[in-house]
């Protein structure tokens, strides 16, 4: 990882498939080697999100992240702004798809980490790694792999 160019992300959607659903939220850390370049943090406005549970979910840290009328706006400017890094994403069974008209090489960022994808993945590296508890996933990601490149 010391000599690579990535981005950790992080994607919150309304359903599982991007034809039905909104990004809600999308976070992601763009790294050079073990060293954070910038972060990019963005919703979708919370008056556009019909499912109360999901508004409920992303109600934290509301004054860090920038808000856009549609999910288009959201991936539009993600787009531009992974320029050509690698995207570290977490495999489930909508990031990817939400993510397909992004060009850029996909990795399961847990490859990173000698996991797989688990519903309570979170927890496990938590555990793993001592990690303190944090709604921001991309940064506990971060974490881990800073970690698992010093254990080397």
């Amino acid at each position: 990882m010391n000599n690579k160019k990535y981005i950790i992300v992080e994607l919150i959607p309304t359903a599982l498939n991007p034809k039905r659903g909104e990004v809600v939220q999308l976070s992601a850390l763009k790294i050079e080697g073990l060293t954070l370049k910038d972060r990019f943090d963005y919703r979708l406005e919370p008056t556009k999100i019909y499912n109360s549970d999901i508004v409920k979910m992303i109600s934290y840290d509301k004054d860090n992240f920038k808000y856009v009328k549609n999910s288009k706006k959201i991936l539009q400017k993600f787009k531009k702004w992974v320029e050509d890094y690698d995207l570290l994403i977490i495999d489930n069974l909508y990031t990817e798809n939400y993510l397909e008209n992004i060009p850029n090489k996909k990795e399961s960022v847990f490859a990173y980490l000698n996991m797989t994808f688990s519903d309570d993945i979170i927890d496990k590296i938590i555990k793993k790694y001592q990690l303190v508890p944090s709604n921001h996933i991309v940064d506990l990601l971060y974490e881990a792999i800073i970690y698992e490149n010093n254990s080397k």
